[in-house]
């Protein structure tokens, strides 16, 4: 990569890279609810229903261990653009689905274009990040704010698009839907294409594809805590809970299934915004400006042991209730506003260390490679979701949350500050 850019213009770049950001983030947001309600309507099983999201995980993981080597190449605001231009694609296509397919080709046809908003997001997520790293302040804890306020405004904005996929599916159906926000996310990339000043640095001819691989220990560490991390969030985020809540409030009517609608994508909206305040606020949450390195790893360590008692506790709550009961409801909307507000200190802890373990020359390919775990995470829990929830219900997806937390905690045991730079065996 080039040279550093200056304060100003570095600061002038992070705010375009943010808002293209959050533009994209609300239209994948709002598009991961539209399908998953759309086709829980057309009668689509919980292992259906994951099976829509599969290609669009697999293709992350396959984007962010090739996205490092492209950006390197070419440069990060050609990735950014090229994320921002695929999801408008992805969007569009989708607005094509004819409801008279029949279901094989249906998911087949869904299952391919998420791949494709798959690659999307992940070409824009690892160019906003990287970009972060070479962008923000070195002094203090700059990096941590900047990497803190990035995703957690994304989150609070990627919330807010689960409750207008569902507003939209509710009031314009899902057609109408697809093609309002792939209209709005097509003028929001051409804004930025004027806009967007110089920062980002430009690409190296000489960067080589092997290059992606990780040789740091702590690194690759971190990207097994990462793995378990996001799987034992999607475990029961993705397909389990919102079908619980849509069987709990749903009485099978027109109006009813409005009403449910709004109330789990209001839920989920909420959780993730929620969920990305507490991660913009990490960084004075945990002191992070008076605290180095090690405390940082430190903690990292025991907020993921903490972590693993929520859903621990939660699949005790489901194991005791006979039924879908009101009190266990209430239980369970607590208890995941407790699971988010850690998972949230536990992310932020993970986004600073990789970027901290990170050196600037090589800061696309090993954001690539962690964010390539991140999909394998998702990827892990969006097919346990489906599964553990057709054989065991919310016990299933939350008891499997508790183990895959614990397994990250043990993973997380591993990384130490000295090491940071020293080769992997």
């Amino acid at each position: 990569m080039t040279r550093a850019p200056s304060e100003r213009g570095g600061l002038s770049a992070y705010i375009a890279v943010t808002a293209a950001y959050w533009a994209f983030m609300l239209t994948d947001g709002a598009l991961r609810m539209l399908v998953l309600l759309h086709f829980h309507m057309m009668g689509f099983s919980p292992v259906q229903l994951a099976y829509l999201f599969v290609l669009y995980e697999v293709a992350g993981m396959v984007t962010n261990l090739s996205a490092g080597w492209i950006a390197a190449r070419f440069g990060l605001a050609a990735t950014l653009y090229a994320g921002l231009a695929l999801q408008v694609g992805a969007l569009v296509a989708l607005s094509q689905l004819d409801p008279g397919w029949q279901i094989a080709t249906s998911v087949a046809f869904v299952m391919i274009v998420q791949g494709l908003s798959g690659v999307a997001k992940d070409l824009s997520k690892m160019s906003s990040k990287s970009a972060v790293k070479l962008l923000a302040p070195k002094e203090g804890d700059g990096l941590f704010r900047w990497v803190a306020l990035l995703t957690g405004s994304k989150n609070a904005v990627k919330g807010i698009g689960f409750l207008l996929g569902a507003v939209l599916l509710a009031l314009a159906g899902f057609s109408a839907a697809t093609l309002g926000m792939a209209a709005i996310l097509a003028v929001i990339l051409l804004a930025v294409l004027v806009a967007m000043p110089a920062g980002l640095p430009k690409g190296r001819k000489g960067a080589k594809f092997s290059e992606v691989f990780s040789k740091s220990t702590n690194i690759n560490w971190l990207s097994v805590a990462r793995v378990f991390l996001f799987g034992a969030r999607d475990v029961w985020f993705v397909v389990g809970i919102p079908v619980y809540f849509y069987a709990v409030l749903s009485d099978g009517s027109a109006a009813g299934n409005r009403a449910a609608f709004f109330m789990i994508g209001g839920f989920m909206a909420g959780w993730i915004v929620f969920y990305g305040a507490i991660q913009a606020s990490a960084p004075r949450l945990l002191r992070a400006a008076s605290r180095g390195e090690d405390a940082l790893i430190a903690a990292a360590r025991h907020w993921a042991a903490w972590l693993a008692t929520v859903p621990a506790v939660l699949t005790g709550a489901t194991l005791m209730a006979s039924g879908p009961e009101p009190w266990l409801t209430a239980v369970l909307v607590s208890g995941l506003l407790v699971f988010g507000a850690l998972f949230a200190i536990n992310s932020s802890l993970h986004s600073y260390l990789i970027l901290a373990f990170s050196k600037d020359e090589r800061v696309t390919m090993d954001v690539g490679f962690y964010y390539m775990a991140n999909a394998a995470g998702r990827l892990l829990g969006t097919l346990l979701s489906g599964l553990t929830y057709q054989l065991a219900g919310v016990p299933g997806c939350l008891g499997t949350a508790a183990v895959m937390v614990a397994l990250s905690a043990l993973a997380a045991g591993q990384l130490h500050a000295a090491t940071s730079n020293r080769a992997a065996p």
